[in-house]
């Protein structure tokens, strides 16, 4: 998996001062490559929410995980329901943890596969913008 770390927001903020014109940024950008600017910049954003998504299902696939590890360590098995804790057939909440892991696993690589499309783009216009400002 690829980071981009330090350096994206640091691009963007580059970006973005081109935009604004500050001073001390001696560069002249025509409309259209402002406009790519800002839209690069909403793709940032866009990647940062899918990062954060990710990994919001990923820990919930941890917690599905670790809860179908305690079932296989026991015989009684219960489930909370609201604010109260009642006794479940093993079996039948095994089935159901099993199914909200595939989904949860389904949904991050589908997630996965957004954020691959996205970073592609994004990569794309970020060249288009350098070509534009050299």
């Amino acid at each position: 998996m690829q980071s981009w770390g330090c350096l994206r927001p640091r691009l963007c903020e580059f970006f973005l001062i081109l935009v604004h014109q500050e001073p001390y940024c001696k560069l002249n950008v025509s409309k259209e490559v402002q406009e790519k600017i800002n839209k690069l910049s909403m793709m940032e954003q866009s990647l940062q929410s899918f990062l954060a998504q990710k990994q919001a299902f990923q820990a919930q696939l941890l917690e599905i995980e670790s809860a179908l590890e305690e079932l296989k360590k026991t015989d009684k098995a219960y489930k909370i329901v609201g604010n109260v804790m009642v006794a479940s057939d093993k079996e039948e909440l095994k089935k159901d943890m099993e199914k909200k892991k595939d989904i949860t696993e389904l949904r991050i690589k589908n997630l996965e596969k957004q954020e691959a499309k996205m970073r592609e783009k994004t990569s794309e216009l970020q060249s288009e913008v350098m070509k534009d400002i050299s």
